[in-house]
């Protein structure tokens, strides 16, 4: 019997296989921490009127969560709800610069995600807005 050879990336250290490969994508528990900081960063682009990069968060936010369905399908009608109720009136929101519709969608964002933290047995993670707005980024529109 012959053993057939996996197909291999190679880099200038090693040799990676394709089963090496798909073991290191990310599930929702590393995607989390990006998703969480552009939702952070996505609120306060919003409120201080950067339509553009709160369109930017949220369209990444949304790519994040469909890497999470690749890897971790059990997630995706959770998932998919989340992007078409919560991320849906956020996405609508900002094309019109509705604060106040923001707000409601996002904040129904926020109850959303805490709700399925806890239908998986994750009551221990309950996400909340910071208080101040991310440091790093000049959140005002040009």
């Amino acid at each position: 019997m012959t053993e057939e050879r996996q197909p291999v990336a190679r880099t200038s250290h090693t040799e990676i296989t394709l089963d090496q490969l798909g073991n290191m994508q990310p599930g929702l528990a590393r995607l989390m921490a990006e998703i969480s900081d552009r939702y952070w960063i996505l609120y306060y682009a919003a409120k201080a009127g950067n339509w553009k990069l709160a369109a930017l968060q949220s369209s990444e936010v949304e790519k994040a969560l469909r890497i999470g369905n690749v890897t971790r399908p059990r997630y995706t009608p959770h998932v998919e709800a989340f992007i078409k109720g919560p991320l849906t009136a956020i996405n609508r929101a900002i094309e019109v610069r509705d604060w106040d519709a923001f707000e409601r969608g996002y904040n129904a964002g926020v109850t959303a995600a805490n709700a399925y933290h806890r239908e998986y047995d994750h009551e221990e993670i309950v996400w909340q807005l910071p208080d101040e707005p991310p440091k790093h980024l000049r959140l005002s529109p040009e």
